[in-house]
């Protein structure tokens, strides 16, 4: 039976901590003590586990890696919105895109564009907006989005694309019309994203702290509001294996609470929170 009273202590907190640093990166600072009490309270009532001591010994040694992807899912922090820190996406249609459509155009090349840390959808489907909107204008252009997150449980409602109307009330009302679904009896007070879009944009679980499987291939990345949950080594590493992905000419976006100022990088800063290779 578990207990409401049970408390993790010091000693605990330290083991957790560390191994969810060493699994996804992720530094818990000790004023994180009470969040993570609460957080991982939660598993042990959907395990039938009694103590945070068995608890941690189930999450080491599940050989499937099941319960470590609950751990985690269950410390990951999933803030996120439609259009969220929208001067990006205004450099992206004003000084990116436009680039690229120049140097490119007649090659029937296309734009590679990496969600990092996609959370619940809304930042790559945003993208995949921008996109649509772009090539109305500028035609001939193609591209592809994929999103990535490390919580399996926020990336299974980016698949499904639906989300509570006041989700949506920093989308343009064009953009309402063109790209949503209202839903209608049952599913009243919901939206979703249309298929065609939907269709743009491709999902799966990864994990920054793993090797990154591109080099040069890419030519946007969106990691934006990730790296304040990093301890300094693993920023420079993680900035790192950016540039490595990034193609010559390719953009960095990270979130505005955010800076690579004490980041040895190679990158060029063209805009806030903005960085070309």
């Amino acid at each position: 039976m578990v207990f409401d009273s049970a408390k993790l202590t010091d000693a605990q907190f330290s083991k957790f901590s560390a191994l969810i640093f060493a699994k996804c990166g992720i530094h818990l600072k000790s004023e994180k003590k009470e969040l993570l009490n609460a957080r991982l309270g939660k598993r042990l009532r959907a395990t039938g586990i009694d103590s945070f001591k068995d608890y941690y010994e189930y999450v080491t040694r599940d050989q499937s890696g099941t319960e470590l992807v609950h751990l985690i899912d269950s410390v990951s922090t999933n803030f996120t919105s439609f259009f969220r820190e929208n001067a990006h996406f205004d450099y992206m249609t004003n000084v990116v895109l436009p680039a690229y459509h120049a140097e490119n155009r007649g090659r029937g090349q296309g734009i590679t564009i990496w969600s990092a840390a996609c959370s619940s959808g809304e930042e790559p489907y945003t993208l995949a907006m921008v996109m649509e909107d772009f090539i109305a204008q500028n035609p001939g252009m193609q591209y592809r989005i994929k999103a990535t997150d490390i919580s399996t449980k926020v990336l299974a409602q980016a698949q499904r694309g639906v989300y509570p109307e006041d989700r949506v009330t920093k989308v343009p009302k064009a953009f309402l019309k063109r790209f949503f679904q209202r839903g209608m009896g049952k599913s009243e007070g919901l939206v979703r994203i249309k298929e065609q879009l939907r269709r743009k944009v491709s999902f799966e679980r990864f994990n920054l702290m793993d090797e990154l499987p591109c080099q040069e291939s890419l030519d946007i990345i969106f990691c934006r509001n990730v790296m304040i949950y990093f301890n300094s080594a693993t920023q420079q590493a993680l900035v790192d294996k950016f540039y490595r992905c990034l193609a010559p000419g390719g953009h960095l976006f990270i979130g505005h609470s955010e800076s690579l100022t004490s980041i040895n990088h190679r990158f060029a800063q063209v805009a806030s929170t903005a960085y070309r290779k």
